[in-house]
């Protein structure tokens, strides 16, 4: 599905000279309108770069290990002569771990489905990742980009992966409950990150499938998603990155569609989710995480977007404590029949800090709902709430909420705002949001509320 609204952006191609001086690679500005200043996002143009197929670099149809090290060894030569796209051919290609490297286009053909082993052993050794917020050497993401600068991920490919044993892995028993706990405190007690080994017999932190950690730079177009481990598109501490066209499908545990964490200056559009929890959950770390990062997830646009399923089409938090600004959800839609508890929704709790202002929702239309519009929750803490103490006690300012142009057909509510009496949220406005059913006995529901206002 490609809607593709050319007048909302313009385009200015420049030459760059990012990782090599021989750099092949051009960038392309992609400037969106919003409700706030949002800067120009650069994305690599791979036009005038070499094309390497796996084949050539001895990529063998069913053969896990060959493959793997085909397309190892085609990413670190279209690194090296300074811009390469790497074409996975039509056909299925069993493989393990894929690491981008710089100035790289990993493109899937037509009819290529690049099939992620299942098996966890092939995503070792670790490598520096997270988990909920939490920073940790974990399991490599099945594609994994890290301190990368112009990546591109494009086709009309598939990637897939076996969940043999991720799917066992869903259940979260004593000991694996016990491996958070430890990291939890080895985050407090600000640890190394390459001491929090996170890989045992017992931790069982799956990996996500995408993660783009500290890059600049990145398109990723056209391609589709089947299951994945975790969280499906993990943005991470990256900036400049435009992902369109994506049709995402996974409804295993925690299978998030599309997580920006602590990222600025994203452009999502034209994508399909169909999720087993949140369509797009915008992120900033887990408390001394967030807090210390001092990295908001700021500037970014969603729009043009179809969800199939989904917890939320659109969640904050909850792991928000390096704080979220400037976020635009623009023309999107819940397909009829879809799973959903809300279209938006900011969750946070007496632990996280942080800060979320200038939300703004426009033009979204949707079927049932399970719960409604808009929910705001202040203490939301999950597994987290029996597991460790509170240890440092941080509020988080919610305002400047901004609905407009929303229209459901059955609701308990239109929204439900839980606030502090100690810090109340401020600033909810509501302007043509609608519902034709509400199966509750009140359209809103308010506690610490601060300025709320609704307007047909």
């Amino acid at each position: 599905m490609k809607r593709i609204n050319i007048y909302l952006f313009s385009v200015v191609t420049t030459l760059c000279s990012f990782a090599n001086a021989g750099t092949l690679i051009s960038t392309t500005e992609i400037k969106v309108k919003a409700p706030f200043e949002m800067p120009a996002i650069k994305v690599p143009d791979f036009k005038n770069c070499k094309k390497l197929s796996i084949v050539d670099f001895g990529a063998i149809s069913g053969d896990k290990d060959k493959t793997t090290q085909a397309i190892a060894r085609a990413i670190d030569q279209a690194n090296k002569i300074g811009g390469g796209i790497v074409i996975i051919p039509n056909g299925e290609w069993l493989t393990g771990q894929v690491h981008l490297k710089s100035n790289v286009n990993l493109h899937l053909m037509k009819g290529a489905v690049l099939l992620f082993s299942g098996n966890p052993n092939d995503y070792l050794p670790a490598v520096h990742s997270s988990w909920e917020g939490l920073e940790c050497y974990n399991y490599s993401p099945l594609i994994y980009a890290y301190r990368c600068k112009n990546i591109a991920i494009t086709g009309q490919g598939e990637i897939k992966a076996k969940l043999d044993v991720w799917k066992e892995w869903y259940a979260r028993p004593r000991a694996h409950m016990n491996s958070l706990k430890r990291l939890y405190y080895l985050s407090v007690d600000n640890v190394p990150v390459q001491e929090r080994m996170m890989v045992n017999d017992s931790a069982h932190l799956r990996p996500q499938f995408i993660q783009i950690n500290r890059c600049e730079n990145v398109l990723l177009d056209g391609f589709r998603i089947i299951n994945s481990p975790f969280w499906t598109v993990h943005l991470y501490l990256s900036k400049d990155i435009v992902v369109r066209n994506l049709n995402i499908y996974a409804h295993g545990h925690n299978n998030d569609g599309l997580d920006p964490e602590m990222s600025q200056n994203v452009l999502v559009e034209n994508c399909i989710f169909d999720q087993g929890d949140d369509a797009i959950a915008v992120k900033s770390g887990r408390n001394p995480e967030g807090w210390r990062s001092k990295t908001p997830s700021k500037n970014i646009v969603i729009r043009n977007c179809t969800v199939k399923n989904g917890h939320q089409l659109m969640a904050i938090g909850s792991e928000l404590s390096g704080g979220i600004e400037n976020i635009y959800l623009n023309n999107c839609t819940v397909a009829d029949g879809a799973k959903m508890f809300h279209l938006v929704f900011i969750k946070t709790n007496e632990r996280m800090g942080g800060y979320v202002k200038n939300i703004y929702v426009n033009t979204i239309k949707a079927g049932k709902i399970d719960n409604g519009i808009l929910g705001i929750e202040t203490d939301v803490l999950y597994q987290w709430k029996d597991l460790v103490p509170t240890i440092e006690r941080r509020l988080t300012p919610i305002k400047d909420i901004y609905l407009k142009n929303i229209k459901a057909d059955n609701v308990k509510f239109i929204s439900k705002i839980s606030g502090q009496k100690e810090l109340p949220i401020e600033n909810i406005f509501l302007k043509n949001v609608i519902a034709d059913t509400i199966r509750g006995d009140q359209k809103y529901i308010q506690e610490n509320v601060i300025n709320f206002n609704e307007k047909k």
